[in-house]
């Protein structure tokens, strides 16, 4: 089993930035894909960003080139720099882990965390 707390959390202005955090334990998760989603208010929960046990990392196209996703394995967690904030980013962001590659939907993934809240003021 694999347990997940993702941290790092909180509100921000604008153009802001926050670092999540998501510390597993249980067990390693080098050789585990992870990925981080979010699900704003009345919506669907979709993919932010993923890493895969390789190293290959690939954004969801609202956040290409504002957040960067990271992993250090030696301390079994996974990063979520985000950087030029926008209102839209507001959300409750959830790590994941899944044996293999990435993939864009968090219910192909073995384990989730259980999320922690951005909100981003205009």
């Amino acid at each position: 089993q694999v347990q997940l707390v993702e941290s790092g959390g909180g509100l921000v202005q604008a153009g802001g930035s926050l670092r999540l955090s998501c510390a597993a334990s249980g067990r390693t998760v080098s050789s585990y894909s992870m990925g981080w989603f979010r699900q704003a208010p009345g919506k669907e929960r979709e993919f932010v960003a993923a890493i895969s046990w390789s190293g290959g990392i690939y954004y969801a196209d609202s956040v290409k080139g504002r957040f960067t996703i990271s992993r250090d394995n030696a301390k079994n967690t996974v990063y979520l720099q985000m950087n030029s904030l926008k209102p839209e980013d507001t959300a409750v962001y959830y790590c994941a882990a899944r044996r293999g590659g990435i993939d864009y939907y968090i219910s192909s993934y073995d384990y989730r965390g259980q999320g922690t809240q951005v909100t981003v003021s205009s």
